[in-house]
């Protein structure tokens, strides 16, 4: 037989060399057996432990996370995704607990000595990245599919008593049936757990089969939660149950291309909540202000990447995983759904799991069964050509459609890469404006007072192109991507901008919402980049007062943040302040606020109606109308003397903020006092986040000492509570400051988590706008070269980006507000 001869570490490939006797002869089968020990982390990563505090007592648990590559942390393995295998395992614990694994289990042996050993059936083939197991003392809930797959979901037995889990539990049986019915082919394993647990790096994780979630992103209290709570844990979970198709059965062949499965699990989030709440419109709208609106912010920066990036070793592998794989690909997902049409996508993805199931996929292998699937209706396009040049390429295009004064229906349409800081383009000699072109599936429709055409679709892909488009007149105006489906941005010659704020003055419905939400954004953005003049946005929300739907004020409120944070420190803000409360005044006067009726449950309150009331007061509250103001004041003080909170779910975080800047220390003491005293996870974290509203800069600074306590606040919040600071204007200095100071420990603790760095970095950056905080950041830099460097080239950009604004821009909007308020 063979002998080993000997073994090595090497650690800088995370390799374990095993030496043979001789060599090995091909397709034979050979045993290794390696014995192991280990200890349980204590970190966040591999096989680690947590607690929590059950009646006064500390209870602990042990739990894994092995994607992406952690496995190897807790057993010898080819910890690779293409290395499929079947996995036995058999866990030994005490018998006051219960272990899990991916599979149920199959036998339990109990010792003489109180402890037993559960040994779990034999997994399908399989990754190790989403193999998993856990121990605790939890209990259950569980329910039952159509088909027949046990749903159970675990958590702390006081969180289970409360019925804490209930929400997530009854979502996940319907879910499962709707996606057994979507992709046509069932849930794979016998039984699915989700297990709630209270630490851990991620939102979720989607192992298969016992599925892991951080408590504040699955457990619900129906009495306390309001819809943006709702919808946070709601997205979490279908976008988990995405990936026991898109991920766990269908895995990619690389890491190069989890933009693929992250980038569905997105979009499914949209497509699954509309499963369950049809009214809410969540693919067609909110997928617009959440999704593209905040994605193309990161793309638009030239230090973004593509989202598909290579993978070299083992390092490269956790910056794959970022804002741009999950959100840009599901645009792109989302931009191909449209073209392709719904239905042909759907034939195309279940033929897509059927024939790679137990397998692997690379993204060639998803365009090409699209591309069949459009054979089958009798449409030829090669998606493999133009998805190509969207994931290999950073960033995204701008279109200019320029309307020609003297040949009426002909318009030139120009494309070109979209970056907010010019001067970005011009440093980087690979870059040039010219090198990047898309193959763009342009819709058009030409409109008038009363009416809209129906859409044209235009395949653009040249850097500029002719257009005969038939319904063209002088009084006509011209609108590009209809509903937004497709990932770019739209700019036009200003009579048509003057001829669409007009219509939307006039008569705004002619225009679909998303559309109205998309020439919103387009506004904002292409004015902070500098292809129009700083007035456009603002006299487009002129017409918001008469704007019933929720998306374009939400689409407002988020074009809106930026340019409040480039102003809000300079002395001239004033002036933007009341322009934008005159925008707000007479919607807010109408909705008025929500009243509490505690027992109507939240589902049944209309949701775009709730939404748009929040989004006014929002606005109302945070630019400082004196009504918002009083409202929220008496709010509180009403809860602190008759210590009954009556404030409604919906808008308690803006309440909450509010009154903790406007009133004085005893109410942050107070709210302090409630962090600590309630359970509800939910409600923690908007009282956690209130306390950073303060105008005081020593609570501020109090609060940043505090947040780096692990006893105190959890380490997955302390990230939420330096950036909040750093959003503040009165903390932003604080924040930056201790960010810097810091570094070192946050480091430590997060550099090996996925996004928190990231978030940290550009949570504390990139509201900094002048040439002094520029130059703190590049020392800064210069003395910390470890770690993170893609986040921090890209924080000196933004910054760089705000600064230059400054420079060229802040005057030209202070004039025009001045202009438009005298009026």
């Amino acid at each position: 037989g063979l002998r080993v001869a000997g073994f090595f570490l090497h650690p800088p490939t995370q390799v374990f060399v095993v030496v043979l006797n001789r060599s090995l002869e091909a397709r034979r089968t050979y045993n290794l057996k390696i014995v192991y020990s280990a200890l349980i982390e204590n970190e966040l990563l591999g096989f680690f432990r947590s607690s929590y505090v059950l009646h006064g007592e500390r209870r602990f648990l042990a739990v894994t996370q092995f994607s992406p590559t952690h496995a190897r942390k807790a057993f010898p393995c080819f910890d690779e995704p293409i290395y499929k295998a079947t996995f036995k395992i058999s866990i030994r614990h005490q018998a006051t607990y219960l272990s899990l694994s991916n599979m149920p289990v199959e036998t339990s042996v109990f010792e003489e000595d109180g402890w037993v050993t559960d040994h779990f059936s034999q997994t399908p083939l399989m990754s190790t990245y989403y193999l998993a197991w856990a121990v605790c003392n939890f209990t259950y809930r569980e329910t039952i599919t159509k088909s027949g797959v046990v749903v159970r979901l675990y958590a702390r037995p006081d969180a289970i008593r409360r019925g804490s889990g209930d929400y997530a539990l009854n979502i996940t049986r319907r879910l499962i049936e709707f996606y057994e019915d979507y992709f046509k082919v069932p849930y794979s394993l016998p039984k699915l757990d989700l297990l709630a647990v209270p630490k851990h790096p991620y939102a979720a994780m989607e192992n298969w089969g016992l599925s892991v979630f951080v408590e504040q992103r699955i457990l619900l209290d129906p009495s306390i939660s309001s819809i943006p709570y709702l919808l946070d844990v709601t997205m979490v979970i279908v976008h988990e149950l995405c990936h026991q198709w898109f991920g766990d059965l269908v895995t990619p062949v690389w890491w190069e291309d989890v933009w693929l499965k992250e980038g569905f699990a997105h979009y499914f989030e949209f497509v699954g909540t509309d499963y369950l709440y049809p009214g809410w419109n969540m693919e067609k709208q909110r997928f617009l202000t959440d999704v593209v609106h905040e994605v193309m912010l990161l793309d638009g920066l030239a230090s973004s990447h593509p989202v598909s990036q290579e993978v070299q070793q083992a390092t490269d592998i956790d910056r794959v995983f970022d804002w741009i794989a999950y959100k840009k690909g599901a645009a792109l997902i989302r931009m191909l759904a449209n073209f392709m049409g719904h239905s042909v996508f759907q034939m195309g993805l279940q033929d897509y799991l059927t024939i790679h199931m137990y397998g692997n996929a690379a993204r060639n292998d998803l365009w090409n069964i699209l591309s069949k699937a459009l054979k089958k209706v009798g449409k030829s396009v090669n998606i493999q050509e133009v998805m190509d040049q969207w994931t290999l390429q950073m960033g995204y295009p701008v279109i200019t459609i320029i309307r020609n004064e003297t040949a009426v229906n002909t318009v030139e349409i120009f494309q070109e890469r979209f970056i907010y800081d010019i001067n970005a383009k011009t440093k980087d000699p690979i870059l040039g404006n010219n090198s990047y072109l898309w193959q763009i599936p342009l819709t058009i429709a030409v409109g008038n007072t009363s009416h809209i055409s129906s859409e044209a679709i235009i395949w653009v892909s040249n850097k500029s192109e002719y257009h005969r488009i038939p319904a063209l007149d002088e009084a006509n105006w011209l609108l590009g991507n209809i509903n937004q489906t497709g990932y770019f941005r739209v700019n036009y010659d200003i009579r048509n901008w003057r001829l669409l704020i007009n219509q939307l003055m006039r008569n705004h419905e002619v225009i679909s919402v998303s559309n109205r939400a998309g020439l919103i954004d387009d506004a904002f953005n292409l004015a902070r980049a500098g292809y129009l003049p700083q007035s456009i946005p603002l006299e487009i929300i002129g017409y918001l007062s008469e704007e019933k739907d929720f998306l374009p004020w939400h689409a407002a409120s988020r074009a809106l943040y930026p340019l409040d944070k480039l102003l809000d420190r300079t002395e001239n803000y004033n002036i933007f302040n009341e322009y934008i409360l005159k925008q707000v005044a007479s919607m807010y006067l109408k909705l008025g606020w929500p009243t509490n009726n505690l027992n109507r449950s939240l589902i049944q309150a209309p949701y775009q109606h709730e939404e748009l009331r929040r989004e006014v007061i929002m606005l109302a509250c945070s630019f400082g109308n004196k009504h918002c103001h009083q409202q929220a004041a008496t709010l509180i003080s009403d809860w602190i003397s008759s210590n009954r909170n009556r404030i409604p779910l919906n808008v308690r975080d803006i309440v909450y903020c509010t009154g903790v800047s406007l009133m004085d220390e005893d109410v942050w003491e107070f709210i302090w006092m409630k962090f600590h005293s309630t359970t509800a996870v939910s409600e923690k974290k908007i009282l956690l986040e209130a306390l950073t509203c303060s105008d005081d800069r020593n609570l501020l600074n109090r609060l940043l000492n505090l947040s780096l306590n692990s006893e105190v606040v959890l380490d997955q919040d302390a990230i939420d509570v330096i950036i909040h600071v750093a959003r503040n204007p009165h903390g932003r200095d604080l924040a930056w400051k201790f960010f810097r100071e810091k570094w070192k420990i946050l480091n430590t603790r997060y550099g090996e988590a996925l996004f928190m760095n990231s978030k940290l970095i550009s949570g504390v950056t990139e509201f900094l706008n002048t040439e002094v905080e520029l130059n703190e950041l590049k020392n800064f830099i210069k003395s910390y070269e470890e770690g993170a460097a893609a986040s921090f080239s890209r924080a000196v950009e933004t910054v760089e980006a705000n600064v230059r604004w400054q420079k060229l821009y802040k005057e030209e909007l202070f004039q025009w507000l001045r202009k438009s308020l005298a009026h």
